[in-house]
């Protein structure tokens, strides 16, 4: 009697546990009814028929993150890297899901790593770390279009990591390094350039200012010099035209004779006591005449 009881309640139980279902909110159920699509059941309790309704699928319809393994790929100018990523999708259509193909994470995982190989193709090693932003959209663009008969929805790609192989790594190291000595040097040559081109332009303008400087004092010199002679000339002209005037007047020529006489006489003295030999006239008659013409300058000038 006992064991009929715990039958009958054990059978009461699972005709209740198979008669009621209770979908959660981050799910879609697939109900099927001897064995073909029968409804998609939404987040909430449902009532089955037990033996008839079978759940089929459980979907997930929050947004699902699937990680894509490492692979190597060649880029366009033949470097392999190691390329992985992330794709995120969800589940749009459960029925889709479902039934339009076994595994939609799988296929998308592998979709997503041959498309990755496709793009990374296209371009070279050194545009595959600027450009990721279009490789991304490039893969969701493929995924996208091939996963929509599976009734997911590609969200986003995401490159998680670019990695080259170590002796490209290495040449690559030893490159920026040469790169990075280069720019030193361009700067000390850059640097030293600029410095000489200062010291030059120094000395440029020193020696202009020297020039300006030696110009203006040959042109103060030159001015003053003008103007001395300026001043000669006028004091000689004064003299001259005051002698002028002077021997214009009565007695003056005899004045003029006299003082040359006088300039001659001593300018003989000083001569003859300078010299070691005897110095005398030529011409006795001349030195007589000479002397006469004193005395009657010298006459003439006692009268006036």
């Amino acid at each position: 009697m006992w064991t009929l009881l715990l039958l009958v309640i054990g059978g009461a139980l699972f005709i209740v546990y198979h008669t009621f279902i209770i979908v959660e909110m981050r799910e879609e159920v697939i109900l099927e009814r001897f064995g073909k699509y029968h409804a998609t059941l939404e987040p909430g309790f449902h009532f089955v028929v037990p033996f008839i309704d079978r759940v089929a699928y459980r979907q997930e319809t929050r947004e699902q993150v699937l990680d894509v393994p490492h692979q190597t790929c060649i880029t366009k100018d033949n470097i392999e890297v190691d390329v992985d990523g992330l794709v995120y999708l969800k589940v749009m259509d459960s029925y889709k899901a479902s039934y339009g193909i076994n595994d939609y994470r799988l296929a998308a995982v592998n979709l997503a790593q041959t498309t990755m190989r496709s793009e990374v193709g296209k371009i070279t090693l050194d545009d595959t770390f600027s450009e990721r932003d279009a490789m991304n959209e490039a893969i969701v663009e493929e995924l996208d279009k091939a996963s929509d008969p599976w009734g997911v929805k590609v969200m986003r790609y995401e490159l998680k990591d670019i990695q080259p192989a170590q002796d490209i790594v290495r040449t690559m190291e030893k490159q920026m390094e040469a790169e990075r000595e280069k720019r030193a040097e361009i700067t000390e040559s850059s640097g030293e350039r600029d410095a000489r081109i200062n010291v030059s332009e120094g000395e440029q303008q020193e020696s202009v200012l020297l020039s300006e400087g030696q110009r203006e004092k040959r042109i103060n010199e030159a001015e003053g010099d003008a103007r001395e002679m300026e001043l000669i000339a006028e004091a000689t002209a004064n003299g001259i035209e005051r002698i002028a005037d002077a021997i214009s007047q009565p007695g003056g020529s005899l004045a003029v004779k006299m003082r040359l006489t006088e300039q001659f006489i001593d300018r003989l003295g000083e001569v003859v006591d300078g010299a070691d030999v005897s110095v005398l006239p030529m011409d006795a008659a001349n030195m007589r005449s000479f002397f006469e013409g004193a005395s009657e300058v010298t006459g003439s000038v006692r009268k006036g």
